[in-house]
């Protein structure tokens, strides 16, 4: 079984690089893995349990990165074992800048099962495996989509602009200054008038 497709994922091509790397996303991108433990870069052990058809399926075996070439393409693989049979594939993955910014990511599947599984027929496995396929890429985007939006640093906060409110108490005050400003020459002119008119009186009385 053949099939290949694209995603558009709204992120650098260094980010989604490494989240094709991190066994985290990979486990919750895998429909149906139970889990992952990674062994090296380039090899994994995961269980994973599908259902084709009538026949519910657990698989446990190696994943393996190869042809790496950062952070442009490389081949991830895989090959499981279980009661119900074999399966094994890979899926050549390539991602470049989209047009309008984020990454495409394109990849060309192949994929084989034996043993029991075989028996339910090609159009039904063959069905079964490009919606896995079409279910891994697209929550593999989802998730290194909302990485991205996680990851983004907060804009910085604007200072409030000062309030109206706190212009008054300084308006106030300039006010009041003034005032007082211009009472001082009224004032010593009235001194002085009085002055001049103690010194008039002193003056008749001699």
């Amino acid at each position: 079984m053949k099939m290949s497709g694209e995603e558009i994922i709204a992120a650098s091509r260094e980010t989604v690089w490494k989240a094709l790397n991190d066994p985290h996303v990979l486990k919750q991108s895998i429909p149906g893995c139970e889990s992952i433990t990674k062994h090296s870069d380039t090899q994994m052990e995961a269980r994973v349990t599908v259902k084709v058809g009538p026949v519910k399926a657990g698989f446990t075996g190696t994943v393996n990165l190869s042809d790496l070439n950062p952070p442009n393409s490389y081949r991830i693989s895989g090959e499981g074992k279980g009661i119900a049979g074999l399966a094994n594939g890979g899926a050549n993955v390539r991602l470049e800048d989209a047009d309008g910014g984020g990454t495409r990511l394109s990849y060309d599947v192949d994929a084989q099962v034996g043993g029991k599984l075989a028996m339910l027929g090609s159009r039904l496995i063959d069905s079964t495996a490009r919606s896995l396929a079409a279910q891994f890429f697209d929550k593999f985007a989802k998730l290194v989509g909302a990485m991205k939006a996680e990851a983004a640093p907060a804009a910085p906060r604007r200072a409030a602009a000062p309030k109206k409110a706190a212009k008054k108490p300084a308006k106030k005050a300039a006010k009041k200054a003034a005032k007082k400003a211009a009472k001082k020459p009224a004032k010593k002119a009235a001194t002085q008038a009085k002055k001049t008119a103690k010194k008039k009186a002193a003056k008749k009385k001699t």
